[in-house]
């Protein structure tokens, strides 16, 4: 079992990370720490993309001298896509993160509190 589990290692800790992003974002009623949970769940998933875009061994693609001779192996090159997706993923996440942190300082000056008990409670009260 241990044999299947040890080579992938990089996929428990993407998992581990996920989790704890998620459990931030359901059983804390900070805003501020469901944000963060949030942000560490995002990061998991970036990190999840770029590992599954490299290969052992491969090169970055880029071929020199081809002249139409033959068939290009396409085995001993990297793909790309993964890595360009996800560059625009992180910039996706910062502009989220950005935006819902200027949230929280915007619901903190109106309510006083990041708590979600609290904010809900004064809401009901308005």
């Amino acid at each position: 079992m241990f044999e299947h589990i040890i080579p992938k290692y990089n996929y428990w800790i993407y998992i581990t990370l996920m989790m704890i992003g998620l459990y931030a974002m359901i059983s804390k009623n900070n805003l501020v720490k469901k944000i963060i949970g949030m942000n560490i769940f995002q990061t998991a998933i970036i990190l999840f993309y770029v590992s599954i875009g490299a290969k052992r061994g491969a090169t970055i693609p880029i071929i020199e001298h081809s002249h139409g001779h033959g068939m290009i192996d396409v085995t001993r090159y990297i793909n790309p896509l993964p890595h360009v997706l996800m560059l625009t993923a992180i910039v996706v996440s910062v502009a989220t993160l950005g935006v819902a942190l200027a949230l929280a300082v915007k619901v903190y000056k109106r309510y006083g509190t990041l708590e979600e008990d609290e904010i809900l409670k004064k809401i009901k009260e308005e």
